[in-house]
């Protein structure tokens, strides 16, 4: 039944709280940090709303703690994978008849929920869980899928009001319907806003969920899991599971009834899943939706008209908050002839203030890489160019994983535009740097589209009002959000919606309309209220 048509209106985001020294939820969040750590948990995987235990446990330790044990998951198989899907399906008809209302509400209310009695708990599990500081965590794990909720609702309400025309004699309307099938959603370690998005939008719209969220982003996911059943999500409509990503892709890319994944990650994981949902199409009811945010190979260009306090803090900032394990964090500097040796001597300054240490030091800027696999990765690339000539260690090199995976905030200043850490995403705290001559700052724009695959952030800083024309111009492609005079970091829902293309994916726009119409399958609907009785029109008559 259906007693009227309700408004969201555009929310506000969410204000970030400081967490200053003194602050009411400064104490509160280290008081919940000092909490959790008391305890270990014990995680299951949500099935159909029950609490599934398998007995292969995989502990989960802090990256910047790593004796420290938080707790353990139950890690699942491929059954699970198929005990999920069934589940999923089972809730699908319920779910996408509930009206929208009810189903907008649950969202609502989950959001009300972290902002307000889980705040210093999504936080908490995110810093322990993931290593994040109190800021970070602030601006992501409250504040971002706070507002991915809110805002989602609020967009999800006006696609519904979108309706086509009707001419005399009859009535037009658009069903907005959810996907026939379950929807994937493989999430990353690195946001738990993203975390929490990708399941959420989708079902939002209808849709039955499958989640796979990382293994590192586990403690903070079954918190959001356990929100989500606390506002009164249904069983079934989001199922959690902790199984790896070959044992997932093998049972959900070879059903019938998958109707689409909700993907962000890595550029070749992506690339293959694409392949192999390619080569299984005839086996879907329909054509599956395809989403993801993949790599990133994010620039800074200053121009010789910058402001260089300006550059200097977008860079620290952009390239080193949250340990550079950002999709969007700068990853490659050009900077101009003409201000590089303050440029740098101010850069390397503000990188040895930097402290380093554990998420409960709140005057630790940096903290610890995710897990030992990102550890040796990344410093393979520091060691590699202590050893090459075309490359020079500014600031940092240093690293170390006795205690926790941390590794000094790193620029790399290099002679070669197309040198190996100027082009290859590393996703860690290492910057490289290229001089370039500040009279050829529109041949550098060419260069900086053409290093990387990659087309997710960028950033120009410049004071030339036609330097930035120029760069926002030739620059059309490089980048899916573009900042001028900022850091290519901090996108907000509802300002900046985010996404890139070439290798950096679909460029949906995560918070904004365009991701959820890739959730919806739209149906026409005419009425015709008295309908023609003969097959013949006027122009057939001869007189």
């Amino acid at each position: 039944m259906s007693l009227g048509y309700f408004s969201y209106p555009m929310p506000v985001n969410e204000p970030v709280l400081q967490y200053a020294p003194g602050s009411v939820e400064r104490m509160a969040l280290k008081k919940t940090l000092a909490e959790l750590k008391k305890k270990s948990i014990e995680i299951p995987m949500y099935i159909g709303g029950k609490a599934v235990k398998t007995g292969k446990k995989v502990d989960i330790h802090p990256p910047h703690e790593i004796s420290h044990t938080l707790g353990f998951f139950h890690a699942g198989e491929e059954k699970h994978v198929h005990l999920a899907i069934d589940a999923a399906l089972k809730a699908k008809d319920a779910w996408a008849a509930m009206s929208w209302e009810n189903r907008a509400h649950i969202f609502l209310k989950a959001a009300d929920l972290m902002a307000t009695k889980y705040r210093y708990h999504m936080n908490g599990t995110t810093m322990l869980g993931q290593s994040k500081n109190a800021f970070q965590a602030e601006i992501d794990s409250a504040c971002e899928l706070i507002d991915f909720l809110r805002f989602n609702v609020h967009f999800l309400s006006e696609i519904y009001k979108q309706q086509p025309i009707s001419s005399p004699g009859m009535h037009n309307r658009m069903e907005w319907r959810p996907l026939e099938g379950f929807v994937l959603a493989i999430t990353p370690f690195n946001f738990t806003a993203i975390g929490g998005n990708l399941p959420t939008s989708a079902a939002m719209c209808g849709n039955v969920v499958v989640w796979k969220p990382a293994n590192t982003q586990v403690y903070s996911a079954q918190m959001f899991m356990r929100i989500l059943k606390e506002a009164g999500l249904p069983d079934g409509v989001i199922n959690l599971i902790y199984v790896d990503g070959p044992t997932i892709g093998k049972v959900c890319f070879n059903h019938r009834e998958f109707a689409g994944v909700h993907f962000t990650g890595s550029t070749g994981v992506f690339n293959n899943m694409w392949k192999v949902i390619g080569e299984n199409v005839a086996k879907y009811r329909s054509y599956p939706r395809i989403v993801g945010e993949t790599g990133g190979k994010d620039f800074v260009l200053a121009h010789k008209s910058a402001n260089v306090d300006a550059v200097v803090t977008a860079l620290a900032r952009g390239a080193f908050e949250f340990q550079g394990q950002k999709c969007s964090a700068a990853s490659r500097a050009y900077i101009p002839s003409n201000m590089a040796e303050e440029v740098k001597t101010k850069l390397v300054a503000a990188l040895k203030s930097m402290k380093m240490g554990t998420v409960e030091d709140f005057s630790n800027f940096i903290n610890a890489v995710i897990d030992e696999k990102s550890f040796n990765s990344i410093t393979k690339y520091i060691d590699n160019a202590k050893k090459d000539k075309k490359a020079k260690i500014l600031v940092g090199g240093n690293y170390n994983k006795t205690k926790g995976y941390f590794i000094e905030p790193t620029i790399i200043e290099t002679t070669d535009p197309k040198y190996v850490s100027m082009c290859e995403e590393i996703f860690g705290p290492v910057l490289t740097l290229h001089v370039y001559d500040a009279e050829k700052f529109e041949a550098t724009l060419d260069l900086v589209d053409s290093t990387s695959p990659y087309a997710l952030t960028g950033a120009i800083l410049a004071q030339d009002r036609a330097a930035v024309e120029l760069a926002t111009n030739k620059l059309h492609n490089a980048a899916g959000n573009f900042y001028i005079n900022d850091k290519p970091t901090g996108a907000v829902v509802g300002q900046q919606p985010f996404g890139g293309a070439r290798a950096s994916g679909t460029n949906d726009k995560a918070g904004s309309m365009l991701n959820l119409y890739r959730w919806l399958s739209a149906r026409t609907i005419k009425e015709t209220y008295n309908p023609p009785v003969d097959y013949r029109y006027a122009f057939l008559n001869e007189a």
